[in-house]
């Protein structure tokens, strides 16, 4: 069956055109499903019933189907674990920050990246996530936040899997999310995460939207990071950094470097001192995060000290830092880890 969250307006209207229906209806399905936030073509009351019974018979809606959830302690993050058409499940997590609802969705089931602190990497890549799939997580959170009065303000692409790897599918949920007549969420408000995909960042900067970039670095060299993200032997340092600087002229957007600190590993004053060499004069942030420990992996969170020191050490060299606090270790908010537990 199709999957009407995969499609924009203009396809649904084409589509409507093909059924024999009117194509303004689609502007009322689209209302439905990203404004009053809907999750069956029943409630879509405003529609005749000979309609609802055609979109039913063609369109597979909802996807997905929630498994569990889980709310931290201090009450600021969600995570939620769905079931895909296929059985595989996936993973979003909602955080709760002043105004801010931030969804961290996932691409992929599992990841190509294997990255050494990450749980989501443990499992391989099983497969790419459709359009729909990465829209509809949005859509069962936005329809939770919708009575209690609120909505999702916020997206980022930091959940399960490799973004660029999935390309085509992720570019064409931000078109769905970003479009006035869908989610309407400022493309400012969007950002993508990559472990480092040259070819994907390149084609990024020339789609017609602005969203922001991150690059997961995490090691001020490229003989370290390679240690830490397996994936990092497909590109060089330096021209992963100069597909980024691309990025930034081409969009006007400032770079965020995210840079997980893993006790013993890359968390040394040499290490801070290498990293703002490295970064020297760029237009960038560095977000230090203490590293959200994974059952399995023998991998610790350097202490408050040390982290303070490495933070210290950049700013002084003039590198704009953030230190992220991690929200929701007693929930395993860390991407992958609900899945795999499951």
């Amino acid at each position: 069956m199709k999957q009407i969250c995969g499609y924009t307006l203009d396809e649904l209207k084409a589509w409507m055109a093909e059924a024999g229906d009117k194509p303004f209806h689609a502007g009322q399905v689209f209302q439905w499903i990203y404004e009053h936030f809907v999750l069956s073509f029943d409630e879509m009351t405003s529609l005749s019933k000979s309609l609802r019974e055609k979109l039913k018979s063609t369109f597979q809606f909802p996807l997905l189907k929630q498994v569990q959830s889980l709310t931290s302690s201090e009450g600021e993050t969600e995570k939620f674990l769905w079931e895909l058409p296929d059985g595989k499940k996936v993973e979003s997590v909602l955080i709760c920050s002043g105004d801010r609802r931030t969804v961290c969705i996932s691409s992929q089931v599992g990841c190509p990246a294997r990255c050494a602190f990450c749980a989501s990497g443990k499992q391989g890549l099983m497969r790419n996530l459709t359009p729909a799939e990465i829209v509809e997580q949005v859509l069962h959170i936005g329809h939770a936040l919708k009575a209690k009065g609120e909505r999702v303000s916020h997206l980022v692409f930091m959940g399960m899997g490799e973004p660029m790897e999935n390309y085509d599918a992720v570019v064409k949920a931000i078109q769905i999310f970003s479009s006035p007549d869908a989610l309407n969420i400022s493309q400012r408000r969007i950002t993508v995460s990559t472990v480092g995909v040259v070819e994907g960042i390149l084609k990024l900067s020339k789609e017609p939207f602005k969203v922001n970039l991150v690059l997961s670095l995490h090691a001020p060299n490229q003989h370290l990071r390679k240690k830490i993200i397996p994936y990092a032997r497909k590109y060089l340092l330096e021209e992963l950094l100069t597909a980024m600087d691309i990025y930034a002229k081409q969009t006007k957007r400032d770079i965020t470097y995210e840079y997980t600190l893993l006790a013993g590993i890359n968390d040394r004053e040499e290490h801070a001192e290498e990293l703002a060499e490295l970064l020297r004069g760029k237009q960038c942030t560095v977000n230090l995060i203490p590293y959200n420990p994974v059952e399995g992996l023998q991998l610790h969170r350097p202490s408050g000290e040390r982290i303070e020191v490495f933070r210290e050490i950049l700013e002084r060299r003039g590198i704009r830092t953030t230190w992220r606090y991690t929200k929701g270790k007693d929930i395993a908010a860390a991407c992958g880890q609900l899945a795999l537990q499951n």
